[in-house]
């Protein structure tokens, strides 16, 4: 049968309240039997043959409500992601080969999206990285091909990639965006004058990325694109620190993701404002797949999104400006909001989507009182394609709940035992969140094979490392991170009873939970807190909140710091591993002054064997056998500080502190 089947026209009126719902959309058909687009450029033609007049996306290099703005219609984009295509062709890209981008938000970033995807793989970089981390990854993808920035005035990009390409022999050609073509009058005669120069020289060749795209037919693809299931984008993840692991993402499951937007979510008439990152799959698959599904409409605004100038302080005049329906967001972004008023008319919105970790029930609390809006908590993972369940727009929405499974995934709380044998934990039994769905790619999630071992519950559930429970409704709770428990003398300590009662605090906009490195329970609860603007509250008053909210003894934190701003991943999630470098310094900086030395803690380096490892300065000014005597007492290593080694270059085998 050609067309549109039975079951999917039913799905345009999906509706998507409760669990039965969705075992009810599951008994229409089985996903393999669904009429869905098996390739990337399939699902893009379909959506230009449907709404091609209609705007695709739109974009904002600057915040101001009033800013020019650029706009592609669904025709448009679909005939410059087949020039882009066309043109990774031309440079040697075949569907096994690598195409990298490390671009902020604009409308090149997205036809290099998906152009990469059609042509071959594309491998999305986060800008913020460093370069040898954005090396790193390059080496492990074998990118032949990167897409970046040309350099601009405020940016560092340009110069980051150029130094990574150094270290990336792979990399063949050099593709730059020109950030000028956005900008209009004084502003676009000036900036060519303040351009930063890029000094570092590579092997890779040049090219200007709209004069080679011009150059490429936009009416057809010059190569066949034949219907097979393949890999067609790498995601890393982890945070800013470290190197992160690759994930694989099969056609599939990109086109699930689009599935889910337009058969439960979205439809062509929505508008959505999405400041997020498009080299995080929250912005790229649950959004760009599913307006592509659905031929909505996505706003990015600034190249930087949520950490643009002016955003925070312009957000609700562009939701106005755009007449959005929904708002895209994460739980810091929200926290930053309610520190602003609502100085717009926002009545077009009728919901906001929020994923990345655990919303605090107070600042969910907090947003739908000052804005009417009800916020839909989500749940998604990089090694799942991403989505996983939500709180249903049409059903109960549990605060503090990341909802329901969407149809066709299958969600298993899982505990493992000493013998290795998993055992299902009951109804609001904690264990950890197991998922298995056409975006999991059972067995290959990583590129690096090691890394996939025991990453799978019976060779078909992708362990995800996060805890949580299902309760008799079947609405998913999450409880932490499986590392993220604080354990105390062997007592385990959720960071979320802790940080939901200082979120209690009307001066506290944000907390971070950890463990504070202790001789003799291991770990001790702490926070650190970022306060809502102009508010003023003292550590002591936060611990006696504390103390009056959280019932569990064990868990009252032994210390609350107060920070001007929580160190945030690039899609806004507390960043955890920067708070425990700062509790590591301070408690060993404390048990070193404490045995005489003049020595500190320089800096907390992350040892990819060892983990957090403090670096002690300076060398010489006490033994190794005196500072083993001093910091023995705790399990984390240490090693000597070199000032011209980077951080973290230590070799293993010489820290002469405790192994793990």
């Amino acid at each position: 049968m050609s067309g549109v089947d039975v079951a999917d026209q039913a799905d345009s009126q999906a509706v998507f309240a409760t669990l039965a719902d969705v075992k009810a959309l599951e008994a229409q058909a089985p996903w393999s039997g669904r009429d869905v687009a098996k390739t990337i450029y399939q699902a893009l033609s379909r959506t230009r043959a449907s709404h091609g007049s209609r705007d695709a996306i739109s974009f904002q290099l600057l915040s101001d409500p009033g800013a020019h703005k650029t706009t592609l219609s669904w025709a448009e984009l679909h005939r410059q992601v087949t020039q882009a295509a066309n043109l990774l062709r031309s440079l040697g890209i075949g569907p096994q080969d690598v195409v990298a981008y490390i671009l902020p938000n604009t409308t090149e970033t997205v036809v290099t999206l998906l152009g990469g995807m059609v042509a071959g793989i594309v491998n999305p970089i986060n800008p913020l990285l460093e370069a040898a981390q954005i090396a790193s990854i390059l080496r492990e993808t074998r990118a032949k091909v990167v897409v970046t920035l040309r350099a601009f005035p405020k940016s560092d990009v340009s110069q980051k990639v150029a130094e990574a390409l150094r270290e990336a022999p792979d990399v063949r050609h050099l593709l730059e965006v020109d950030l000028l073509t956005n900008l209009t009058g004084l502003k676009r005669l000036v900036v060519p004058f303040m351009r930063p120069k890029t000094q570092v020289q590579h092997r890779a060749r040049l090219h200007s990325f709209h004069k080679a795209l011009a150059r490429q037919p936009g009416d057809r693809l010059t190569f066949e694109d034949p219907a097979e299931d393949r890999v067609a984008a790498y995601f890393h993840t982890g945070g800013t620190t470290g190197m992160p692991k690759v994930a694989q993402h099969r056609v599939s499951g990109m086109v699930y993701n689009g599935w889910i937007g337009a058969a439960l979510l979205f439809r062509e008439t929505d508008v959505v404002m999405c400041p997020l990152p498009l080299f995080h799959v929250f912005a790229v698959y649950p959004i760009l797949m599913s307006m592509i599904a659905s031929g909505g409409h996505v706003v990015l605004p600034t190249p930087a999104g949520y950490r643009g100038e002016g955003v925070f302080d312009n957000l609700w005049k562009l939701i106005e400006r755009y007449r959005c329906t929904y708002l895209v967001t994460v739980p810091t972004a929200l926290a930053a909001l309610m520190q602003r008023p609502v100085d717009a008319d926002i009545s077009s919105l009728r919901a906001g989507f929020s994923g990345s970790a655990p919303m605090p029930a107070e600042l969910y609390n907090r947003f739908k009182k000052e804005t009417g809006v009800e916020i839909l908590e989500g749940y998604g993972l990089t090694e799942c394609t991403c989505l996983v369940a939500v709180n249903p727009p049409e059903g109960a929405k549990k605060i503090g709940s990341v909802g329901l499974p969407f149809p066709y995934t299958h969600i298993r709380i899982l505990n493992r035992d000493s013998a290795g044998h998993y055992q299902e934990a009951g109804v609001d039994e904690v264990g950890e969140i197991c998922i298995a769905s056409p975006g999991v790619f059972a067995g290959s999630t990583y590129t690096e094979v090691d890394k996939n071992h025991e990453l799978f519950a019976e060779d078909r559930f992708l362990r995800s490392g996060d805890l949580g429970r299902i309760d008799p409704e079947g609405y998913l709770f999450i409880t932490g991170r499986a590392k993220d428990l604080i354990i105390r003398g062997g007592h385990n300590i959720d960071p979320a009873v802790i940080e939901e009662a200082l979120m209690g605090h009307p001066a506290v906009a944000l907390v971070g939970a950890i463990g504070q490195p202790d001789p003799h329970a291991g770990e001790l609860p702490a926070a650190y807190v970022e306060l809502v603007r102009g508010a003023s509250v003292t550590e002591a008053e936060l611990l006696d909140h504390a103390v009056r909210h959280i019932t569990e003894r064990a868990a009252v934190p032994k210390f609350i710091g107060i920070l001007e701003e929580l160190p945030k991943t690039a899609v806004g999630k507390v960043f955890k591993p920067d708070l425990r470098r700062l509790a590591i310094a301070r408690i060993y900086d404390a048990a070193l002054a404490k045995a005489g030395f003049s020595i500190t803690v320089a800096g907390v380096a992350d040892d990819k064997k060892l983990g957090l490892v403090a670096q002690l300065y300076p060398r010489g000014a006490a033994s190794d056998a005196q500072i083993a005597e001093a910091l023995g007492c705790f399990t984390g290593p240490w090693a000597w500080h070199d000032q011209d080694s980077a951080a973290g270059a230590a070799d293993p085998s010489a820290i002469p502190g405790p192994k793990p």
